[in-house]
């Protein structure tokens, strides 16, 4: 790649982690609001994947233009656990593919906010998905694709940990690592809960995870997928690994720590909306978790066009 195509790719965003800080602050509260608004929805598991859905989209990593949802070198996304469609629905309002105020519809008859991703009834939704264990087949598809196309775009999926017990997960991780396919990278929302119960008590053999994932051919790395820092700089070094795919096991909380999930230790309520006095709870203590990393926030780490794009 040379500086001119670099300077050609649309990064729509590029903003520094503080800012990204406030951007999954803002995209937490909204995921809060919509799903109690709806009275349905799940919005634990969109909150622990919020921080990594942010600085993909904003961080100056996923190249598309909501003005050409089907532009053909955009970078694809596809949320495979899609029951954390609320997240993916505030960060795809903040990138400019709809109005704001559309959250505030989801899952009502007729709103293209459905309670899963259709990617039929939104533009910038790439898979229809909820079934678990589908996503990363999906994501496959795309990659061997871009290379048959001669295509330098890169795929992006988020699983979960619970999907993780699903089997075409891992039918489709040997076939990522059989035809090399460096352009793919998953993220594992490693939340520990699942719908039935805590992961490692409905699927105790799910671990040693990063063992199995490299032990499938895959470049693994952990992170604090809390930790805009953190998640940013993993999702730019992975970008140098280009012949095997990826993974980036990302250590979360379901719910991101609030009080009224953690009340709940069997799931952390999941699939369950808070009341509206869970509501004003849990808003006042995202509050204080955002005043918190403002006052503890170091400087931004400084990022290079190879840290962004990989080898030019």
């Amino acid at each position: 790649m040379n500086q001119q195509e670099v300077k050609d790719l649309r990064l729509p965003s590029s903003r520094t982690v503080a800012e990204l800080e406030d951007t999954a602050y803002r995209l937490s509260r909204n995921i809060l609001q919509m799903t109690t608004e709806a009275g349905s929805g799940h919005p634990s598991s969109s909150l622990s994947a919020i921080d990594v859905m942010t600085a993909l989209y904003f961080g100056g990593i996923l190249r598309y233009d909501p003005n050409q949802p089907e532009w053909p070198g955009r970078d694809r996304f596809i949320l495979s656990k899609g029951h954390a469609a609320p997240a993916l629905y505030a960060v795809l309002a903040e990138a400019g593919y709809f109005d704001p105020e559309l959250l505030l519809t989801l899952r009502e008859f007729g709103s293209p906010l459905e309670g899963h991703p259709n990617m039929r009834a939104q533009p910038g939704v790439e898979a229809s998905t909820g079934s678990l264990g589908q996503g990363l087949s999906i994501g496959l598809g795309h990659a061997l694709a871009a290379q048959v196309d001669n295509m330098a775009y890169r795929v992006y999926v988020l699983i979960g940990d619970g999907e993780a017990d699903e089997g075409q997960i891992w039918e489709a991780a040997l076939g990522a690592a059989k035809y090399q396919t460096g352009n793919l990278t998953a993220v594992l929302d490693y939340n520990k809960y699942q719908q039935t119960g805590a992961v490692n008590d409905v699927m105790p053999s799910l671990e040693p995870v990063a063992d199995k994932w490299e032990a499938f051919g895959w470049d693994v790395r952990e992170m604090d997928g809390h930790n805009m820092a953190e998640v940013l700089a993993a999702l730019q070094d992975v970008r140098r690994v280009t012949d095997q795919p990826q993974i980036i096991i990302a250590h979360t909380l379901k719910g991101r720590g609030l009080s009224p999930f953690e009340g709940d230790a069997v799931n952390r309520k999941h699939g369950e909306p808070l009341d509206e006095a869970e509501l004003a709870t849990a808003l006042a203590e995202l509050d204080d978790q955002h005043a918190t990393t403002v006052a503890t926030a170091l400087p931004d780490p400084d990022y290079t066009a190879e840290d962004l794009h990989g080898e030019i």
